[in-house]
């Protein structure tokens, strides 16, 4: 299954305007609301050298990229003013956003609009309890279940949760996407814990009511 990193710690940072990652203390945690389908792309690489240096060619690579995804992120942090700077830099960024490549922009705006009864995106609710009950991002026809006849009603569904956990806790992953540098020349990265679970989705979460 794709994995979901710390890419979006790279978002913080280019909203703020930021070169290095100062936020990597946060902790994250993934809710996939859509799964979303694994695309390839091709590239055209220019005047690559043999093992000697010589004979330099052009060569077609492939790259892959998820699309058609959807998830919602959350960082946890006790410094509630922290968060709130993060919001804010999310809906006004230095730079213009983009996930991985500069055509792959985000379709919607990327502040969720919150739980359901609090109506902005920084609560005071844990990570792991907010991922339970945010309401689902869904929103396409053909998927959305209150937009269904009966008969085409979904079974029940469980959504993957990907989540910062204690290297200590029982059925972790390690994940090897920790930013310690983001310089050109040595850009460094550590090993994290994740716990991968599944939360149920609800009729509340559904209809956006918690």
């Amino acid at each position: 299954m794709p994995r979901r990193t710390h890419a979006v710690l790279g978002h913080q940072i280019t909203a703020r305007g930021l070169r290095r990652g100062p936020l990597a203390q946060l902790r994250m945690g993934v809710r996939v609301d859509r799964e979303g389908v694994v695309e390839a792309d091709f590239h055209t690489v220019q005047n690559i050298p043999n093992t000697e240096g010589k004979n330099h060619r052009a060569a077609v690579t492939k790259r892959f990229y998820l699309a058609d995804a959807l998830f919602l992120v959350g960082l946890e942090s006790d410094d509630t003013q922290l968060l709130h700077k993060l919001h804010t830099a999310l809906t006004e960024p230095r730079w213009p956003l983009y996930f991985g490549r500069k055509a792959f922009v985000p379709a919607r705006p990327i502040p969720s609009p919150g739980l359901a009864d609090e109506h902005h995106p920084v609560t005071r609710q844990p990570l792991d309890n907010a991922l339970r009950t945010h309401p689902w991002l869904e929103h396409q026809p053909r998927i959305h279940p209150s937009r269904r006849t009966p008969s085409h009603a979904l079974s029940p569904t469980w959504l993957r949760t990907i989540v910062d956990a204690d290297p200590l806790a029982l059925d972790i992953e390690l994940r090897h996407d920790h930013p310690l540098s983001f310089t050109q020349q040595h850009r460094a990265y550590a090993s994290r814990a994740v716990q991968i679970s599944h939360v149920p989705l609800t009729p509340e979460m559904i209809n956006g009511i918690v």
